[in-house]
């Protein structure tokens, strides 16, 4: 549902933050709103850009502090509890991308998630990703992008799941370091709960873990699933 529409308390909980924080992000003119008499109300698809993009800039620090939080509120945190290897399609794992554009890249990621089976039109995944691009680019510093639909709705996927992909030679794909990314995860999550949750474990595992290196010299697809599953665990141990 891309126009509902959250007060204060709902955007609040629908971003792991206190109605407190809301409303200083409302004051300092940080969040995207709109006012409908006295009333603030926030429209969840500017949200959803919003907060995705807010994630991927975060520092480590305060990356880690809202990894805390939402691992807190989004799903249990018994020891063997992990949320990537339960996404991770390692059947679609690709360590030989052949992509050489950003086009490319998009067409082919939307091509590897339409192998999973999971997702209604591969055409409209193609076209969600390309307008999230075109918000921000997903690429991060580190030779790694985060892509992910503009919006999150149900009616998009049969369920949730993760496809990743490392490219043959790097791809400029807008990394604010300027330099080329080889490594691609794409998130599609049907729920919107853990969305951002989701964003905020990978960009953990990516930071605090050797992940990026050991992907990049995995010499197959188990190498690939082993290097996350490892890099999840780690993560999860620090919590």
């Amino acid at each position: 549902m891309p126009y509902r529409r959250f007060n204060v308390k709902e955007v609040a909980a629908y971003l792991h933050l206190a109605p407190e924080d809301v409303e200083g992000l409302v004051r300092s003119g940080e969040i995207p709103f709109e006012r409908q008499g006295l009333r603030v109300v926030f429209l969840k698809k500017e949200i959803d850009a919003w907060a995705s993009q807010r994630i991927l800039g975060f520092s480590e620090k305060r990356l880690e502090g809202f990894h805390r939080r939402t691992s807190a509120r989004a799903h249990d945190l018994s020891q063997n509890h992990t949320i990537i290897a339960e996404l991770l399609k390692t059947d679609i794992l690709e360590p030989a991308l052949a992509s050489r554009t950003k086009p490319a890249v998009i067409r082919d990621m939307a091509a590897l998630a339409e192998r999973t089976g999971l997702i209604v039109s591969s055409e409209e995944l193609t076209q969600s990703l390309r307008e999230r691009e075109e918000l921000c680019a997903t690429a991060l510093p580190g030779g790694l992008a985060l892509l992910h639909p503009r919006h999150h709705d149900p009616y998009m996927f049969s369920d949730s799941f993760i496809v990743v992909a490392r490219a043959l030679q790097p791809v400029h794909f807008g990394s604010p370091d300027g330099k080329p990314t080889d490594l691609f995860f794409l998130v599609c999550c049907q729920d919107d709960r853990i969305h951002l949750h989701t964003l905020a474990r990978l960009c953990m595992m990516c930071v605090q873990t050797p992940m990026l290196t050991a992907l990049r010299v995995a010499v197959d697809r188990p190498a690939m699933a082993k290097a996350m599953t490892k890099a999840e665990e780690d993560v999860i141990a620090r919590l």
